[in-house]
């Protein structure tokens, strides 16, 4: 084997080593989820030396920089305030989903009109109508990080992959006998799993557009799934109250995570893959252990449904969203609350980090988006202006546009309306 280059990776914080093995160029990656400002930059680089042989004695200084340059950027906590950027009439009929490349370059919005459309962030330019899905157009992916393919899944029980230059269809994967609601790219852009109301998920080959397998032993609707970040295993979650852990490459079951006693709302891997997080109609969080499918803690204190839940990138911080209108913020290594997040006067249906992990998002039915201080719990901004509630909303990789999308449910023709915020330069 022998080493190539280095390429720095911020969020979360790592190394990508580049190399030869037999004429074929590979890559690995060195996670450095625990460094911060006061790291010991050489000790930490003899402790990667010693596990990791591609780094010899002549790459030390080298490693040293990166490693420093990485330091320097974690430092870097953005504290500005988010202005209102673009205000867009996306869709003639309410929207469904929205999603950001991993640059913020551009998004995608999804929809009752059963399409899906392309825009340009910066100017706020449609790029392209995807059309051709005879129903709603429900659940929608880019293939980050690369960010060339989207992926569409509709009511009409068919899922769709385009081309985001040309909007072109490369292929329409059929085989669900009820509407999809949820899809997810494998982390290599190989894979794309479709999880269905007819309580199976599938894996699709982007490549070549044939069915890989599907996955069957759920009792009632998938209503969501997620890959681990090496992408051999993928979860669902289930109106079953169970979460069902399966091998990607055989579509075995690998483990079932009993525990909920209601719906499952979200289900999710930290970045390191050693913990699923499950959110439930239930009142509660799981954790579990993704090696074995033990529980490992129930993150408790909602007095209503959990609706979404989320690892920050590091996996150090959970956060959990509920219909009682308010977030809670968790160690992930004590499993206590540290902040209680609250100033929402209706449900808060979704929630996440900025990826520097300083900064939480949520999207509340009382018609705004609030951005908290993910340490103290304090609301940071309130970022208003919709009409109606915002069912969707995300940071961009760099953490410096926030989109949020609404669903009008008053008038038929209406301005459903999408914003874009950015931090100013």
């Amino acid at each position: 084997m022998k080493l190539k280059s280095f390429l720095l990776r911020y969020y979360p914080p790592g190394i990508m080593l580049e190399y030869e093995k037999h004429g074929e160029l590979k890559t690995k990656s060195i996670d450095l989820l625990d460094l911060g400002p006061s790291t010991d930059v050489s000790a930490l680089v003899e402790e990667i030396q010693k596990a990791e042989p591609l780094i010899t004695a002549s790459r030390t200084e080298q490693v040293k920089l990166l490693i420093q340059r990485l330091q320097e950027k974690l430092g870097q906590h953005s504290n500005h305030t988010f202005y209102l950027f673009k205000v867009l009439k996306a869709h003639i009929l309410p929207l469904t989903n929205v999603a950001l490349n991993k640059s913020g370059s551009c998004f995608i919005t999804g929809s009752y009109d059963r399409t899906c459309k392309l825009w340009d962030t910066a100017s706020g330019e449609e790029l392209n109508t995807l059309e051709g899905h005879r129903n709603v157009v429900y659940a929608i992916a880019f293939n980050n990080p690369y960010g060339d393919k989207i992926a569409t899944g509709s009511f009409d029980k068919t899922c769709k992959l385009w081309s985001v230059e040309t909007g072109k269809c490369y292929h329409t994967f059929r085989g669900h006998t009820a509407e999809i609601v949820c899809l997810s790219f494998n982390p290599q852009s190989t894979l794309v799993a479709t999880g269905s109301m007819d309580t199976t998920a599938k894996l699709w080959n982007i490549q070549n557009g044939e069915e890989v397998c599907t996955l069957r032993g759920h009792s009632a609707e998938i209503i969501s799934l997620s890959f681990n970040t090496s992408g051999d295993r993928i979860i669902t979650g289930s109106f079953d109250h169970t979460v069902v852990v399966w091998d990607a490459d055989t579509g075995r079951k690998v483990n079932i995570l009993i525990g909920h006693c209601a719906e499952i709302s979200s289900a999710l891997f930290n970045w390191d893959c050693s913990l699923i997080l499950t959110g439930s109609m239930d009142k509660t969080c799981m954790l579990w252990d993704a090696a074995n499918g033990k529980c490992v803690a129930t993150l408790t204190g909602h007095d209503d449904e959990i609706l979404d839940s989320c690892f920050d990138y590091t996996g150090k911080l959970i956060a959990t969203a509920s219909a009682d209108g308010t977030a809670r913020i968790f160690s992930a290594a004590t499993r206590k609350c540290i902040a209680k997040l609250e100033g929402h006067e209706g449900e808060i249906s979704k929630i996440s980090f900025n990826p520097q992990g300083n900064r939480l998002l949520t999207g509340s039915s009382d018609k705004t988006a609030r951005i908290w201080d993910a340490q103290t719990g304090q609301c940071l901004q309130v970022l208003e202006g919709h009409t109606d509630e915002i069912f969707s909303c995300t940071f961009n990789y760099k953490g410096n546009i926030v989109i949020t999308g609404m669903e009008d449910i008053n008038t038929i023709d209406s301005f459903f309306l999408d914003w874009l915020l950015e931090v100013p330069s």
